[in-house]
Formats: C-alpha cells, structure tokens, sequence
C-alpha cells in the first residue's frame, strides 16, 4: 500500500464505505429471482466484498505494527460493526437457503470437485454462525457478537499499553551487564526518549520470554525484567485484562450454547483438524509426557551449570534463557 497517500483518518470512511458496497453485492444475490446456481450465488459471493477486505486488511497490518490512539479509537468503534456486517450476511435468511439448495443438490451439479468443496465450506460455515437459529436466538446471537467484537479490541489496546507501561527502567548501568553496546545505547535512547536521563528503558516484546532474558548477567535485573513481562496486564490499573478475559469467556460459553454446542471449544473445532476437545486432549496427553522429560533433562544441565558458579541457586523461569544460552555455547 502507499502509505504516503493514507491519511489514519481515511480508514473508518473506507470500512464504512466497504461495508456498505459489500451488504449491496449480498442482498443483490440474497434477492435474485432466478433458481441457485454456482454462477449466479457461489461465485458472486466469493467476490463479493473486495474494497472492505483491501481496506481491512492495511488497517489490521497498520494498527499490528504501528498502532497509535486514533488507530486504536477507530478499532474499537469499528469492531462491532464488523461483527453486524458479518451477522448481516451470515444469518441472511435468503441467502442461507440460496446456498444450501445448492447443497443439497450438489451432487447432481456439473461441476469439479474444488466447486463443490467451496458449496459444502460456505454451507458449514452459516451452519456454525447460526443461519439455523430462531430470530429471537439470532437477535441474542447478534448482540453477543457486537459485545466480544469490541471487548476483543479492547483487549488488544489494553495489551499494548500495558506491554508500554510495562517497560523495565534501570538506574544503573552496572545492572546490564551481558547486554552488547548497541543494546545498552538502545536503552539509554529509549529513556531519553521516555525523558528519563541518566537511565536505562528496556521495553517489553509480545512474550514472557523477553530476549535480553538471554543475556543480562544480573540475576536481579533478569527477575525484574521477567514479573514485569508476566504481570503486566495484572497490576489492578486501567491496561487490567482480567475483567475483559473473564466476560470474553462467558460470552464465548453463551455463544456456544445458543448455537448448540457443550462449549466454545466444541463449538470452534468443527471445521478444524482435531474436530473435538477430546482429540486435542488426548493429543496434548501424548505431546506432554516426552515434553515434560526433555525439559526436565534440560533443566538439570542447566542447574549444573549454576552449581558451577559463585552463588548457588535453585534454576527458576528468569534464568532459563541466560543458562541455556550457556549450556549451548559449551
């Protein structure tokens, strides 16, 4: 994209505008008087939507990579809208019946196998988005939608701030120890930036494993630097992601519910590989016990490794990188 030609305000009228060209090529489809076919329903269909789907996708890269307050104010307003638009087309009654005429019959329909797939995809996928419902479930079904639509925007916004908020500050230089030159400049920099001179910022990055972790010599300073990663949505401020995690979750249940399923998992795991929470258990049963051994093997070369040095100390999750990183070397 050219970015050079995008202003940040340009995105809300654009999704807007593609939301609305996209509901036009639906009810256009939804509404022809002709008998289904894959001409005139599938195909039509498929290319419907092209202007929301370029639009949404540089916005979605943009905020990802780039994201500031306007972004991120126009991600939550457009976020439930996105959910209506989708529901708009999913719970289309018209169109529903449209695409599984065309199932029923797919069998008998000249057409090649990709064709076919594509009428049996789309078909499950209205299935598992309620196309079957009552109009007082699909009502529920709709609002529910809206709210985790924007509740998960809110999530992310909350989880960059906090990652912000979450930079470790240094006063010492001394504490970096084990961090190259340009590391330690970097963070200088960043406290500088931060207005905060004389001292030393390291930021957070998306995982509880930050890669200075590998590095910093200081055991303390490694301590600090990891709570601040894994508690830094869990401080009780306004970036707290436990209130939204928890309705995310019961909406998620009464979602699943109203559509049939035992729970969300059930629910979601129908046109994926596993196909039931079961599978991914006994999976996850049979991945756990040789993972467990090796890291436990791993663990112990790493604890003789610190057995070697001045101080002795129990191997806990803040020294696993700097160690490991020893234990390769050697």
């Amino acid at each position: 994209p050219d970015f050079d030609h995008i202003q940040d305000s340009d995105f809300q009228p654009a999704m807007d505008r593609g939301m609305k060209e996209q509901l036009k090529e639906i009810e256009a489809i939804a509404n022809n008087s002709e008998a289904p076919t894959f001409e005139n329903t599938m195909i039509p269909l498929e290319k419907s939507g092209q202007l929301l789907h370029r639009v949404y996708g540089v916005f979605n890269l943009l905020s990802s990579a780039n994201t500031n307050d306007l972004l991120q104010e126009i991600q939550e307003e457009e976020a439930p809208k996105m959910a209506a638009h989708t529901d708009a087309i999913y719970l289309n009654e018209k169109l529903f019946k449209r695409i599984e005429t065309l199932y029923e019959q797919r069998e008998e329909l000249s057409i090649d196998a990709e064709s076919k797939r594509l009428i049996e995809y789309y078909h499950e996928k209205f299935i598992l988005a309620g196309a079957n419902l009552s109009e007082a479930k699909k009502t529920e079904l709709k609002s529910l939608n809206k709210e985790e639509a924007k509740l998960s925007a809110q999530f992310s916004n909350k989880l960059i701030a906090a990652a912000k908020e979450g930079a470790l500050m240094v006063n010492d230089k001394s504490k970096l120890e084990g961090l190259s030159d340009g590391e330690i400049e970097a963070a200088a920099k960043n406290a500088t930036d931060a207005r905060k001179n004389e001292k030393y910022l390291l930021p957070l990055q998306n995982t509880t494993q930050q890669p200075a972790l590998q590095s910093l010599a200081n055991r303390d300073t490694r301590h600090e630097l990891f709570e601040h990663s894994w508690t830094r949505a869990e401080k009780g401020d306004e970036n707290d992601t436990r209130g939204i995690i928890k309705r995310i979750a019961a909406i998620r249940a009464k979602q699943a519910n109203l559509l049939g399923f035992e729970n969300y998992a059930t629910w979601k795991l129908q046109d994926q590989m596993a196909k039931n929470p079961t599978a991914v258990q006994d999976f996850l049963a049979k991945l756990v016990p040789a993972a467990t051994k090796k890291a436990k093997q791993e663990a112990n070369e790493i604890q003789q490794v610190i057995a070697k040095g001045n101080k002795i100390f129990p191997l806990k999750a803040w020294d696993w990188n700097y160690y490991a990183e020893k234990v390769r070397k050697a």
